[in-house]
């Protein structure tokens, strides 16, 4: 998988610093037994380094070093039974050819103690691992694994090991992840030759998105001299000048234990870690000198400026303002811990919310929709980089954007930052810290990785109230501290890059003509021998990939290894002023979580497509006394985040039943209980609507950021609509978050007025944010409930006047008690719609990408039914047995397979497709190859794993209950479905195959996102968009 490195590290970045020194908790088992190291302690050829406790993230910290390769190696012990293990390599390409990448995918093809083609993928269905990847960044690959299970966790690593350290990287697994010619239709050697292979349709896929085109273009650009100045994940056009030769040299080169880092976290002891590490590769190799450090970027002595293009997008909010300019600075070494914290919460100060500079000068004079794809602080790179920038921009706005960014920098240099917002930064730092998430594992290795990789010291990263305290030290000797540090970066700095970029109509079409030359100068250097051998190849390839494997070499856990039981979580249903609320101890950390879900019942059918928008700026344009500027700096100091987001739950047990709602979300330090409260009693009570200003700001670039998703989530956007005829449920989940809702916000956009909507809002907010149809959940400490409750109470009694009985927009409710064992306590209300018709509709949506997203979706059964389980199963099964092959080996495509929904419908998609109409029939003989029973038993228990691995995936303390507090499904209702789960046999799949999925037999839809497409404009059963 192609990272970039940006994104994924603002996510991460999420996970830093905190200003609490805690008492160290002496539950922590794992961490205390790791406090025996010492440094200097000789361990199956590793020697400890260092040891050091980290309170603040309830772990203790091992470093050690490999005595004979060098290799680095980091040990993270807490007591957190999601162990995780991770190598990286520091991979430093010259060219664009996307080597790393390619690389990457070709390891995970086979290798000397596992043969087997793609044992990566077998393994996913032979594990309960809760995750599973290999990412690429500009500088580094990194291989992570997680799994709950020891026995699971020895055989991963096994497999992983041999797969870095010796990979077969066969010249077929070459063709088939990186490129090859070959005819379009293999079989048949009088078709065109083409470009195929899974890099290639990936990348392709990835340069079809404007925002990380752009942002590849400036770290290019910003970095010009060394390994940053090309596209580690590949450059399509560059691609196929890569030789399967080259490829085994660059491993030969950057995969050495001298150039690699090993991060394990978790309960489990490291001397087993280190003992297999060392037997199964490290005492294999000698130490080498693997020279892959990236030297520093030669500053600039006067700024330089820029410009690209890119695909107009037909969903921009504003069809004439599609440019972005951005203007990006150079900054220090990330491995300066400190610095890299200073500047990352710098960077916070001045881009974060309504309260900061930039927002307010950039954001609110409505020139943009929103900030430029690539913003704020990034230290992905050896030398971290500040962006700062708009998109939906109009091109006569440049000169005067970049005015504003250089004003902006002296105002900040002249006033410097309000205490209250720098303790508000500080207050989010501490809640990250205490904030428990499932993968914390992945997220530290993900957040010390880049630092690593260009030698910082990784125990330093982790040990973040020492950057914390010395950041208010330092603040307090020195009050111009920020200012000297903006003055320095960015007033004074020449080595600053600004680059514009802006939409041409023939981008397409000139990519496509670039490739078609590309092609032709390939084929017109193939003699016609070289076209005969390119053809058998070709063959030899559909051959291989069309073999049944034998896995037997690779490990396996067994059926039997799962959890017969899955551990009950203790919930009390009581009331709190007249609402139903459901609490739930969890070892939190003294936050507290709490919910509240509002009923939809009520509102007029016409507001529906609203519903979205309203959720999206209630808890932003100010209320009570508060305006949106102090709202903001409030919840920052106050709470981890106030949200509000749309529900549809379909009923567990029929499928024209759903219940509808918004959620509101919350959490806090317990001391700010009160002051949460107080905040969601203002948005009730007096909610601000009527600043047009404002509204128009958060139209804007909620419209901008849900144009910018489909590329990336196009197959969700896909299957959204092919379920849209089948269920009720579907049809208000497209109208919600699907290509309805796009198009919609794209409509409000572009309206001049928005008073229109201005009066809409407070209509929605009479009929949701009512407590006579709102139900509470809270999730803290036993010594917290009581509090919690009292605050509850309180709260409920604040908000008593919006209480009011409506009437429910639709005749038909049905209502479930929430706890299953008491019928007159409180209900759910949910709609039944006995009488829907579902119908068959195939839906193409013309999008400006180069690639497909295809979707079939097939109406079956709900949850609690008996064949449910079957179905779940079968999906599994079908893509790892069946559609991998198809969709991706043969066809290309980046992903694809099948999943069982929630709601009750089976469906197929594919993801980053260079085929669209044929995918189709991949899902059709899928269904017949199911139906026709050529399958294993091996292969079912495979896919039980696999689906059991999802099934008991940890849950955090925040979300314990919440399937049960949502949707209804109890435990034992959970547990009723695990046993159907493990009962499913061959039979059984085959009957629900035949039964369910059966051309006669079944109510389907689909739809494809895509390029213009010849084939179904002809075919009149297709509705084009």
């Amino acid at each position: 998988m192609f990272r970039q490195t940006k994104a994924v590290l603002q996510k991460l970045r999420h996970l830093s610093f905190n200003g609490q020194q805690h008492t160290w908790r002496l539950k922590s088992t794992s961490a205390e037994r790791a406090l025996q190291y010492q440094p200097g302690q000789k361990i199956h050829g590793f020697t400890v380094k260092e040891v050091v406790a980290v309170p603040d993230l309830f772990l203790t910290a091992v470093k050690l070093t490999h005595d004979k390769t060098g290799a680095q190696y980091l040990h993270a012990a807490r007591e957190d039974s999601n162990n995780l293990f991770s190598v990286q390599f520091r991979t430093t390409p010259m060219d664009s050819t996307g080597v790393p990448h390619i690389l990457e995918h070709t390891v995970l093809c086979g290798s000397e103690k596992y043969p087997c083609r793609d044992p990566f993928f077998k393994m996913l269905n032979r594990s309960l691992s809760t995750f599973m990847n290999a990412f690429t960044a500009s500088d580094y690959t990194m291989y992570p694994f997680s799994t709950q299970n020891g026995k699971d966790f020895q055989n991963l690593l096994s497999v992983y090991l041999d797969a870095v350290f010796f990979p077969c990287l066969r010249e077929q697994d070459f063709w088939q992840e990186g490129w090859r010619l070959e005819n379009e239709n293999p079989t048949d050697p009088s078709s065109p030759l083409v470009f195929k292979g899974v890099v290639f349709n990936e990348m392709k896929g990835a340069f079809s998105d404007n925002e990380s085109l752009y942002a590849q273009h400036l770290q290019n650009k910003l970095y010009p001299d060394h390994t940053y100045s090309v596209v580690s994940g590949g450059e399509p056009l560059a691609i196929p000048d890569l030789t399967w030769e080259q490829l085994k040299q660059f491993h030969a080169t950057h995969y050495h234990p001298s150039n690699a880092r090993f991060f394990t976290y978790g309960d489990l002891p490291l001397e087993q870690h280190l003992k297999q590490i060392e037997e199964e590769a490290l005492s294999k190799f000698e130490r080498i000198d693997p020279n892959t450090e990236v030297p520093p970027q030669p500053h600039w002595s006067s700024p330089r400026e820029d410009h690209v293009t890119c695909s107009p997008d037909a969903l921009a909010p504003d069809p004439s303002r599609q440019n972005t300019l951005c203007v990006s600075y150079l900054l220090g070494d990330i491995t300066d811990t400190f610095e890299g914290f200073t500047l990352s919460l710098l960077s916070s100060l001045m881009i974060s919310g309504p309260n900061s500079p930039f927002y307010k000068a950039l954001i609110e004079p409505k020139m943009g929709t929103d900030f430029s794809s690539v913003v704020g602080y990034d230290g992905s790179t050896k030398e971290a980089s500040f962006s700062i920038g708009l998109q939906g921009m109009a091109e006569e706005d440049t000169e005067r954007v970049k005015e504003i960014i250089s004003q902006t920098i002296d105002d900040i240099i002249a006033s410097g930052f309000e205490e209250e917002r720098i303790e508000a930064l500080l207050h989010k730092i501490e809640i990250q810290m205490k904030h428990q998430s499932t993968n914390f594992g992945l997220s530290l290795a993900s957040y010390i990785a880049s630092s690593w990789n260009h030698d910082g010291n990784p125990v330093q990263l982790l040990q973040i109230s020492n950057s914390v305290a010395k950041f208010r030290q330092t603040l307090t000797e020195n009050p111009r501290f920020l200012q000297d540090k903006v003055k320095q970066y960015f007033k004074e700095n020449t080595h600053r890059l600004t680059l514009s970029m802006s939409p041409d109509e023939a981008y397409l079409e000139k990519q496509a003509q670039a490739e078609e030359e590309k092609l032709q100068k390939k084929i017109q250097a193939l003699s016609d021998s070289d076209k005969k051998e390119i053809y058998e190849k070709g063959l030899e390839l559909l051959a291989a990939q069309s073999k049944t494997q034998d896995t037997s070499c690779l490990p396996a856990l067994k059926v039997s290894d799962i959890e017969p039981t899955i551990p009950i979580t203790p919930v009390q249903i009581s009331t709190a002023g007249g609402v139903p609320v459901q609490y739930c101890e969890q070892p939190t950390n003294g936050l507290v979580y709490f919910r509240a879900m509002c009923s939809l019942n009520t509102l007029p059918e016409d507001l529906r497509l609203y519903v979205p928008l309203f959720c999206s700026v209630i808890t932003r344009m100010g209320s009570g006394g508060l305006d949106y500027r102090q709202q903001a700096q409030q919840m920052e100091l106050r709470t981890g985040g106030m949200s509000v987001s749309t529900q549809v739950i379909p009923d567990s047990t029929q499928l024209d039943m759903y219940e509808q709602g918004i959620l509101l979300s919350s959490s806090c330090l317990d001391r700010n209980l009160p002051h949460m409260f107080q905040l969601w009693s203002d948005i009730f009570n007096s909610p601000h609507f009527d600043d047009e200003e404002r509204l128009r700001v958060l139209v804007m670039s909620s419209a901008q950021e849900l144009a910018n998703g489909i590329s990336y989530s196009g197959h969700t956007y896909a299957m959204t609509r092919a379920c849209r005829h089948l269920t009720p449920a579907g049809d208000l989940q497209e109208s919600f978050s699907g290509m309805e809702q796009v198009k919609f916000m794209k409509r409000i956009a572009e309206m001049p007025d928005l008073s229109q909507v201005i009066r809409t809002l407070p209509r929605i907010k009479k009929h949701l944010l009512n407590p006579d149809n709102m139900r509470c959940a809270v999730n803290a400490t036993p010594q917290k409930l009581s509090d919690t409750a009292t605050q509850l109470e309180s709260f409920i009694r604040d908000i008593a006047d919006n209480r009011k009985e409506r009437k429910p927009v639709r005749p038909n409710i049905t209502e479930r008690p929430l706890d299953p064992l008491d019928d007159c306590g409180p209900c759910r209300k949910l709609i039944s719609e006995l009488n829907f018709q579902p119908c068959q509709m195939k839906t193409f949506f013309k999008m400006p990408f180069p690639i497909n997203f295809v979707s079939e979706s097939i109406r079956t059964v709900p949850f609690s039914h008996e064949d449910n389980a079957s179905l779940c199963i079968l999906a599994r099964m079908m893509t790892a047995k069946f559609l991998h092959g198809e969709i991706r080996e043969k066809g290309g495509a980046y992903g694809g397979g099948a999943k069982m929904g929630g709601g009750g419908l089976f469906s197929f998609y594919s993801y980053r497709d260079p085929n669209s109409v044929q995918t189709l029939s991949a899902f059709r003989k899928g269904v017949d190859w199911a139906k026709s029973g050529q399958f294993t038993q091996q292969d079912i228990d495979e896919a039980k794993l696999s689906v059991f691995s999802a099934v008991d995936s940890p849950v955090a303390p925040a979300n314990k209950g919440m399937s049960r507090f949502l949707s209804g499904v109890t435990d034992e209702m959970k547990q009723r479905h695990r046993e159907r789960l493990f009962a499913v046999t061959h039979e059984n799949l085959v009957d629900v195959a035949q039964r369910y999925l059966s051309i006669g037999q079944r109510t389907c839809g689909v739809a494809i996102l895509g390029p213009d497409n010849e084939t179904i404009n002809k075919d009149p059963s297709w509705i084009v968009k």
